[in-house]
């Protein structure tokens, strides 16, 4: 078996992990976009998050890693094997990894319906799609911006409803499909619609290092990885295992994170002062707010929380004139959620605040340590 890449030893682009991270932490984010030139680990660091992720747990003879404690996620099959009373074992399976080709097409992604069987023979046979193949793990999709736009449509819906469902001539066959979806392109090679790039919940743009010092650690990294791949991923083993251990945590305290009325004002407040169309922004930014106040270890969410939550969720959606120039820039985003974040550090002075910081520490863009 090939050695991944660690994830722990990504240099920089902590933007970029932060997204996966969190995306990791609460699966139902939305998945992210990552937008930036060719080099700077975008594939490398899905395919480290994937390697990662807690086991799963799951039927052995299921085709789509039905989850046993969650009954009414089940596919059709699992649904008429309960039914039916049949005695299933069960097993733990590492988190799938799928990789979607850019010359995929719709039948290929949600599966297909054998009409021909069902007609001569009466019996219903479902061939299972990437859709399947990735239920519970990560689907990574490469140049997501030559993707034909309507298979774009496709898994998008189905990452927000959770649920592939097939229908054909009268027959229907649904299966779960939550998973992380992770979109990769270069703008370069042409942008997706903006109405697509909405439906990614979180986006991230990233660049080249431009520090010696950490270019120069890249180079040192790789050579060490591609010498001996499987001594340098157990050099790096106990950071991966602190890292997952704290991903398998924060997914336990995420149903217990709590936030406030004047959270979801500020939120508000910010979605309207950027004239962000829709609502979807708001609905994400709580989200991933809300999973790193539990990958902090905290069950109320910040200022702090809805500020790092912005900067994922917000660069994308901001308008744009006919030069395709944005109307609110970087900085003026950056200030904004500086502000938001004075306002609930003056707040968060008072007695009773639930939102002390606490969890691990990771080197930030700039170089400075922060949380992740």
């Amino acid at each position: 078996m090939t050695s991944i890449y660690p994830f722990t030893a990504v240099v920089g682009q902590e933007r970029m992990k932060r997204a996966l991270v969190l995306n990791a932490v609460n699966t139902r984010i939305g998945g992210v976009l990552i937008r930036g030139e060719r080099g700077t680990a975008k594939s490398t660091a899905a395919r480290a998050l994937a390697a990662l992720l807690p086991t799963v747990e799951t039927f052995s003879d299921c085709r789509f890693s039905c989850d046993p404690n969650r009954p009414t996620t089940w596919c059709t099959e699992c649904r008429e094997k309960s039914e039916n009373g049949d005695q299933r074992k069960i097993e733990m399976l590492p988190t799938p990894f799928v990789n979607l080709p850019v010359s995929a097409t719709e039948d290929r992604v949600v599966g297909t319906l054998d009409i021909e069987k069902a007609i001569q023979v009466g019996e219903r046979h479902f061939d299972p799609g990437v859709l399947a193949d990735a239920n519970r793990g990560l689907l990574y999709i490469d140049e997501v911006n030559l993707l034909d736009d309507h298979v774009v449509d496709l898994l998008l819906d189905s990452a927000a409803m959770g649920m592939n469902i097939v229908e054909r001539e009268g027959i229907s066959f649904s299966h779960p499909a939550r998973f992380i979806l992770v979109g990769t392109m270069n703008p370069e090679e042409g942008d997706l619609r903006p109405q697509l790039m909405d439906r990614f919940a979180l986006s991230v743009d990233i660049r080249g290092i431009r520090d010696i010092h950490e270019r120069v650690l890249i180079m040192e990294r790789h050579l060490a990885y591609e010498e001996d791949p499987a001594a340098f991923r157990e050099q790096w083993l106990p950071k991966e295992q602190e890292l997952s251990q704290q991903i398998t945590l924060a997914r336990k305290l995420l149903p217990e994170v709590r936030y406030s009325s004047k959270n979801l004002v500020d939120i508000a407040n910010l979605s309207v002062s950027l004239k962000v169309d829709g609502h979807r922004s708001d609905l994400v930014t709580l989200k991933t707010a809300r999973a790193h106040a539990a990958f902090e270890g905290r069950t109320a969410i910040t200022g702090r929380d809805i500020g790092l939550a912005a900067e994922l969720a917000y660069p994308h959606r901001l308008k744009r004139g006919p030069f395709q120039q944005s109307e609110v820039t970087a900085e003026e985003l950056t200030e904004k959620i500086e502000q938001l974040e004075g306002a609930s550090a003056e707040a968060e002075g008072e007695p009773g605040d639930q939102g002390e910081e606490s969890g691990s520490e990771a080197t930030g863009d700039n170089g400075d340590k922060k949380k992740l």
